[in-house]
């Protein structure tokens, strides 16, 4: 590395707390799916900032609408309206066929929202004892870091020193549909789950799953929380992962993408009942639902849908996940993935993703270990054919290595 990027590392290492592992490199530009170092090298993006750049890296219109609204009218907070919100009300229940909206940051402060808003409706409308209320959640899941959130994550290096946690919450196994049914009982408010578990690994449940599950909730009436901050917007080739099922969630969770990475913005979706209880003052954000970002979320999805990039996962999911699997490794335990959510599991012997992960950066590819032993792979929607191609070819070179 050269002196002028060891310098940016090292004054981050001097001044910033040490929450996060990044691979030696040090970015300043980005354009589709490709950013470039402060050296001029050039790096095929197979992350994504875990889906917020879908639309690729600083997109004309989206940068466009921005710069447009930001000499116009940043902020009001929600004291005031604004011209931006109601407009961002009326396209993304279009798009989503949701029936009430509540904006927000950050996906953690969508994930916390949802966790407020389903007790309430607990307590409100299903007639849960007051202080009573259960939410069911799946073991290994990742849905935040904030404190209401790491208390019912199974990652020791996640809760590990962070308690006492709040109450309130059951863990039951990923894609298990019995386990569900027998955790269900009167207090039940809502059952919170990731279609696909990003942070775990790109982990997909059973054919069926997700049917006995809206089934179970429905049944039960349970409000079924899809936490849908990384794979929904087109990341799975779908809208939503939910249409891979061709079912329908009472509370959907969206973010990352509807920022197309250029400004935080992220959204609860709802049926009537669950945010209906929500009454002035009750809940509320500084920056939630503020013009710029309404602006940047209303062009980052009219252009997920005027470009095609939905239909485009579909298809470069599926030639990278084929090309992945032809790929005649020892290192290699399992590839996985939907649309352009993939990963590439190593057998535990073959050594440490994140040494892959570095050896694919000198051949000019971005990506990002995950526990240890599995590389996550979700590059921008707009990957064409020969640039899925072309990071194959890298990522045979790679994987053929022994690196344990």
């Amino acid at each position: 590395m050269s002196s002028s990027v060891i310098d940016f590392i090292a004054t981050e290492a001097r001044f910033g707390a040490r929450n996060y592992e990044p691979i030696g490199v040090v970015l300043s530009r980005g354009e589709g799916v490709w950013v470039w170092d402060t050296q001029g090298n050039r790096y095929l993006d197979c992350l994504s900032a875990y889906s917020a750049v879908s639309q690729g890296h600083c997109h004309p219109k989206i940068l466009a609408a921005m710069v447009e609204q930001a000499h116009r009218l940043t902020l009001t907070s929600r004291a005031f309206h604004n011209d931006q919100l109601a407009l961002f009300y009326e396209e993304i229940a279009a798009l989503t066929g949701s029936h009430k909206v509540l904006p927000m940051n950050s996906g953690a402060e969508a994930v916390e929202s949802a966790i407020k808003s389903v007790r309430k409706w607990g307590y409100e409308v299903k007639g849960v004892k007051d202080g009573q209320a259960e939410i069911i959640v799946c073991a290994n899941n990742f849905h935040g870091r904030t404190l209401g959130v790491v208390g019912f994550s199974t990652d020791p290096e996640t809760r590990g020193h962070f308690g006492p946690f709040a109450p309130g919450f059951k863990i039951i196994p990923f894609g298990d549909a019995a386990a569900l049914a027998e955790a269900i009982n009167p207090n039940t408010v809502a059952f919170l789950v990731e279609p696909i578990q990003g942070e775990a690994g790109v982990v997909i449940p059973p054919a069926g799953y997700f049917t006995e599950v809206r089934e179970l909730c429905t049944a039960n009436n349970v409000m079924l929380v899809l936490d849908e901050i990384q794979t929904g917007l087109g990341r799975t080739g779908k809208l939503l992962a939910e249409q891979h099922e061709g079912i329908e969630a009472d509370v959907t969770l969206l973010g990352k993408a509807l920022s197309g990475g250029f400004y935080p913005v992220s959204a609860v979706l709802s049926n009537n009942d669950v945010l209906g209880t929500l009454r002035p003052g009750q809940h509320g954000s500084t920056f939630g639902g503020n013009p710029l970002a309404c602006a940047v979320a209303r062009a980052a999805m009219r252009v997920l849908v005027e470009e095609g990039m939905i239909e485009n996962a579909a298809r470069q999911g599926e030639r990278f996940l084929s090309g992945l699997k032809d790929i005649r490794a020892n290192t290699i335990r399992e590839v996985r993935g939907r649309g352009l959510m993939l990963a590439v599991e190593l057998h535990p012997e073959a050594g440490r993703a994140r040494r892959y992960c570095e050896a694919l950066q000198a051949k000019g590819i971005l990506a990002k270990d995950t526990h240890e032993h599995t590389i996550r792979i979700a590059p921008p929607l707009v990957i064409t054919s020969d640039q899925v191609d072309w990071a194959l070819e890298r990522f045979a070179a790679i994987l053929t290595q022994d690196f344990s």
